[in-house]
């Protein structure tokens, strides 16, 4: 083959990449998506993981698209996805349209990647019947049960946190990441595991090796989202081998070991062996799937509520005279029920719950909310369709802290939350666990184990600045929730 036979060939194949790039990159302009010029090879999305979270680049666009059109898109490598900016076009979509964004779109594989395959990910049927199993399990009637089993693990928090009272540098967050592990791996998992007295605990190494900074868990996410069906069919998996063989065989023995012994807790996984117990051959519940529940049990519960209590305290250091009025509700109606912490006692605590909501606001832990249309969907009041399949983002770090929504949305004002001002609002300015049939099943536990924590602490403990508390929070880019960068080092002095 000569010289120019090469250099020819070569000239086709360069012309046949541009054209497939150029074609890609031209999708949103065929089908009228405002949107910033992509680059390649990250489309619009440079930095994102490493310098950028990805919600500080969907706040870009948000702001410079929002009042023009009720939707704008954007580029991941080659893949596009459609980010909402209306909310009576959000509203439709997680409720009304709910048939065609009954699906999340999030990568998972059954064969070989099986603990993706939970109810956060599950599609169509699959979505629906494990959804039908899981709904016992977050019943008023199930959150008292389990209320005494986090109860009894705060305490110890309490008892731990003791013995570094009176420190100018406690480290928050680690405590209550410590917490949270051993309130999920006591209720989903059935064991008790000190991760308080052990920060390096097994479940708190898995934690970090999804969670923590570094583990490029973010980018992997979106990457395996946006080319599914490609990374399907190359069998790539989302989570290390290390952590899925970890979870399924803790799963795998502490099934086998209450089966054999016929140990009931009324606990998550105590739930999930009766639904199994009860389904015929052809749809049994297998220990892979029991597996899976599990552990999106633990990655949703345990960071999310960790870092929600965690960014309460840090607005409550930072405004006295609010930790202040809370504590006083808190021993108001702790008092009010013969000085113990109860279930009826905290959902009585408002304001407690308007803290917490405002904190939501600021610092959702999970920042944008994923659909994905099952058939072409026109947006209404305008001539925009979105095509099916495409990724929609409802980007709700944007909507929480826009001021058209939240006149001055960086200061902290539990106010916002009364329900003379909610009242006032568009149901869709809220959305910290989503909404519509596909909202967190899990959404009251969480809030529960975040109030208990926060009702012991503030119960126990006065919490202030330090030198190294920061002034402003950053927000780690390479965790896919919504984290500090900065470390959250608060004084802890005991009452």
């Amino acid at each position: 083959m000569t010289l120019a036979v090469v250099f020819a060939l070569s000239i086709v194949v360069f012309g046949l990449i541009y054209f497939y790039i150029h074609k890609r990159y031209s999708f949103l302009e065929e089908h009228g998506f405002l949107h910033e010029k992509p680059r390649f090879p990250f489309g619009n999305m440079h930095g994102a993981g490493k310098k950028f979270h990805p919600i500080q680049i969907f706040q870009r666009g948000y702001k410079k698209f929002k009042n023009q059109a009720p939707a704008f898109g954007q580029y991941f490598f080659l893949a596009h996805n459609i980010v909402l900016t209306d909310l009576d076009v959000i509203k439709d979509v997680m409720i009304k349209s709910f048939d065609v964004f009954h699906n999340r779109g999030l990568f998972h594989s059954k064969e070989h990647d099986p603990l993706t395959a939970h109810l956060l990910t599950l599609e169509d049927q699959d979505w629906r019947n494990m959804r039908m199993k899981l709904s016992p399990t977050f019943t008023s009637g199930k959150m008292k049960v389990m209320f005494h089993t986090v109860l009894d693990v705060s305490k110890y928090m309490i008892k731990t946190l003791e013995a570094k009272s009176n420190l100018d540098t406690v480290e928050i967050k680690e405590v209550l990441a410590q917490f949270t592990t051993d309130v999920i791996g006591n209720i989903a998992f059935g064991l008790e595991m000190k991760a308080i007295d052990n920060p390096d605990s097994n479940f708190r190494l898995m934690g970090r090796k999804i969670f923590g900074r570094n583990s490029n868990f973010l980018i992997r996410l979106f990457f395996l989202t946006s080319f599914r069906d490609l990374a399907k069919n190359l069998r790539l998996k989302l989570l290390p081998n290390e952590v899925s063989e970890f979870f399924r065989g803790i799963v795998r023995e502490t099934v086998e070991y209450r089966t054999q012994n016929k140990i009931e807790r009324n606990d998550f996984l105590d739930l999930l062996l009766k639904v199994k117990e009860g389904q015929s051959d052809e749809d049994i519940l297998t220990i892979d799937q029991i597996a899976a529940q599990c552990f999106l049990f633990f990655i949703a519960g345990f960071e999310t509520s960790s870092s929600t209590a965690t960014f309460v305290l840090y607005n409550l250091v930072q405004h006295p005279e609010i930790q202040e009025k809370v504590k006083n509700e808190i021993e108001t109606i702790v008092a009010k029920y013969d000085n113990k912490v109860t279930y009826d006692g905290i959902v009585e605590m408002k304001y407690l719950q308007m803290v917490i909501d405002e904190s939501l606001r600021m610092f959702p832990p999970v920042p944008q909310i994923i659909r994905k249309p099952s058939r072409d969907y026109k947006i209404p009041g305008s001539d925009l369709v979105i095509p099916k399949g495409s990724l929609v983002i409802i980007p709700n770090y944007s909507i929480h802290n826009d001021p058209e929504n939240y006149p001055e949305p960086d200061k902290f004002d539990p106010e916002r939350f009364s329900e003379e001002n909610k009242l006032k609002r568009h149901p869709m300015t809220f959305l910290p666990f989503g909404d519509g049939p596909r909202n967190c099943i899990g959404f009251r536990f969480g809030l529960m184990q975040t109030k208990i924590a926060l009702v012991q602490l503030l119960l126990n403990f006065k919490f202030s600045t330090t030198p190294q508390t920061p002034t402003h929070l950053e927000i780690d880019p390479s965790i896919a929730t919504l984290s500090s960068l900065n470390d959250i080092v608060l004084k802890v002095e005991k009452i």
